[in-house]
């Protein structure tokens, strides 16, 4: 399987399953209503548990299933730069399909919720209090984390392997439930970002905005978490 298509896929997983548990706990009439912060931190860790565990084995390249770690990797040369561009699209269309299936999954429960905000929640993140300096550097303190484990996490592929599946979930839920609660922890932009474009385009009965003032934070601030991860481990190598 070509790197390209294995990021769409185990970035599809991903969402599918994140985003799919966040459904589960907000929506209306859903028969995990109310499951609360605890069900969701570990419905991203099992997410990125599948998302890895079951495409590397499969990928010539393993996957990144986050541009964040795609970034880190070519910074630290463990990742050829020229392919870059390739796994973040694979990212980016995978998440974005992923959101699609999760709407499709839980449409009658979009329409029988009436709190738009908790509709846009299912898609995106977004801050319990706004504040762009500490959103944004809340989000660069997880991503930070985040990377400098996955970092000592590759393997000599260059990449997380199937073996690595475990570890890289536990790490998320650490973050998750020590880190989540003033931003939502996206940690990666891809997994933000493209469930936010969903949600903009389809027609989801009573939704609000999509809150694109936002949309910039979990996109700059993992990216530069991942930059900082990235010249620390270099620094310590």
């Amino acid at each position: 399987m070509s790197p390209f298509i294995a990021e769409i896929i185990g970035t599809a997983f991903l969402i599918i399953l994140g985003d799919g548990v966040v459904a589960n706990v907000l929506l209306t009439k859903s028969k995990g209503f109310g499951g609360g912060w605890i069900v969701i931190a570990l419905g991203w860790a099992m997410a990125v548990f599948v998302a890895v565990y079951s495409v590397a084995g499969y990928s010539n390249g393993g996957v990144h299933i986050n541009p964040a770690v795609t970034v880190s990797l070519a910074i630290t040369g463990k990742f050829p730069w020229a392919d870059v561009p390739v796994y973040i699209a694979g990212q980016f269309i995978g998440a974005m399909c992923g959101a699609l299936i999760v709407w499709l999954a839980y449409k009658k429960h979009f329409d029988e919720t009436e709190d738009a905000s908790l509709k846009l929640a299912v898609f995106c993140t977004a801050p319990a209090i706004k504040g762009s300096f500490n959103n944004l550097l809340t989000e660069i303190i997880a991503s930070f984390i985040l990377i400098f484990g996955v970092l000592h996490l590759v393997s000599p592929s260059n990449s997380l392997g199937a073996l690595d599946a475990l570890p890289a979930a536990l790490l998320v839920l650490a973050i998750g439930l020590s880190l989540g609660g003033p931003t939502g922890y996206a940690v990666n932009p891809a997994r933000d970002f493209g469930p936010r474009i969903i949600h903009a385009i389809l027609p989801i009965k009573g939704k609000g905005s999509s809150d694109w003032s936002y949309s910039w934070v979990p996109v700059i601030g993992p990216l530069i978490g991942a930059v900082l991860a990235a010249g620390c481990f270099l620094l310590l190598k």
